[in-house]
């Protein structure tokens, strides 16, 4: 079971890249925003209790995230693959969290992929990606304040997986096919 944080600013690639791994591995994926949008669109009680705090403008607490979670991965039943976790962690504290609730499943993270591109390259790309989607979110004001996000808030768990030993820098820059190249060199190697 090779379970796996795939991580990077934001139009770094980790959809894209998450789609060829589950392609070519058959693993399973969380995607966080995914997650929620299903759990409220079900009426789940994590759902209803998660729509409260979105509602109000709040941030989801990290002990409600893990449990929306471990609900999720708990569904893949204990002889999946192994699991992308896209958007998770994105804190120090949740990282800890994830640690921990698969620690009591006897699992672990096997491997934190970063994939890394300039901030000038992911610009472009976001810019490019507002034009095509129609994302409102993609304009450059808001990229910009996304990318501060990432970088004050979320970019520090490159250390902190690191001192965990799974940490692995894969550079987003090239073809889709060489990224993915370079991803699948580490997959293999765990």
């Amino acid at each position: 079971m090779k379970n796996i944080v795939i991580f990077g600013a934001p139009g770094a690639g980790k959809g894209t890249q998450s789609d060829k791994m589950i392609e070519k591995y058959g693993f399973e994926h969380i995607s966080t925003g995914d997650v929620l949008r299903a759990e409220i669109k079900n009426g789940t009680e994590l759902g209803k209790t998660a729509k409260g705090y979105i509602d109000n403008g709040q941030l989801i607490p990290d002990e409600l995230m893990v449990n929306i979670l471990a609900s999720v991965y708990d569904s893949f039943g204990t002889e999946h693959k192994g699991v992308i976790f896209d958007g998770f962690p994105r804190t120090t504290p949740q990282a800890e969290a994830l640690k921990d609730m698969l620690n009591a499943r006897g699992h672990k993270i096997a491997a934190m992929i970063e994939l890394f591109v300039p901030e000038e390259e992911l610009m472009k790309r976001l810019i490019l990606r507002g034009k095509e989607s129609g994302r409102s979110d993609d304009n450059e004001e808001t990229i910009k304040k996304r990318l501060n996000v990432y970088n004050t808030q979320t970019a520090p768990l490159i250390d902190w997986y690191e001192k965990e030993g799974v940490h692995h820098h894969v550079e987003g820059i090239g073809t889709i096919d060489e990224i993915f190249g370079r991803i699948v060199k580490v997959i293999d190697a765990l």
